[in-house]
Parts: C-alpha cells; sequence; structure tokens
C-alpha cells in the first residue's frame, strides 16, 4: 500500500468570506478516489481527478454544493 499525505480543502460558500476550513492527514490507501469516496460517505455531484505526476493527485468534489480539494502527496 501507498503512503501519502492528504490536504483536504473545503471552501467556505459564505460571500465575502474568503477562509477554508484546511485538514491534514497521513494515510495508507492504493485507491485515493476511493478513499474520498468513502470519506465523504455519499455520492458526490461531481469529482474530477488531476494526476501531476506518479506521486502527486489532486481531487476536487462538489458535494451538495461545496466545494472540497484533496492534494495527495506520497510520502
Amino acid at each position: 500500500m501507498a503512503e501519502y499525505e492528504v490536504v483536504r480543502e473545503i471552501q467556505n460558500s459564505c460571500s465575502g468570506n474568503q477562509m477554508r476550513d484546511v485538514f491534514f492527514d497521513e494515510i495508507e490507501t492504493d485507491d485515493p478516489v476511493g478513499y474520498v469516496k468513502g470519506l465523504l460517505g455519499e455520492m458526490p455531484d461531481e469529482l474530477t481527478v488531476e494526476q501531476k505526476d506518479s506521486d502527486n493527485l489532486t481531487v476536487f468534489v462538489s458535494l451538495s454544493g461545496l466545494r472540497q480539494r484533496f492534494l495527495f502527496t506520497r510520502i
């Protein structure tokens, strides 16, 4: 299994507020997209994956009007 550092950013949907909720974690998984789907508990409205290189992956999610970004960096 691969080990990743994960940064989860949840954008604030309130107008005029540019702050984000940011969470950091270290996980082991062979399927980062499956990890995100399992974490959310329900199927997102939109899910996009951007592969930077073999060690970096970004997953963009829209769920119930909230936009989230998960940055996976292999450790």
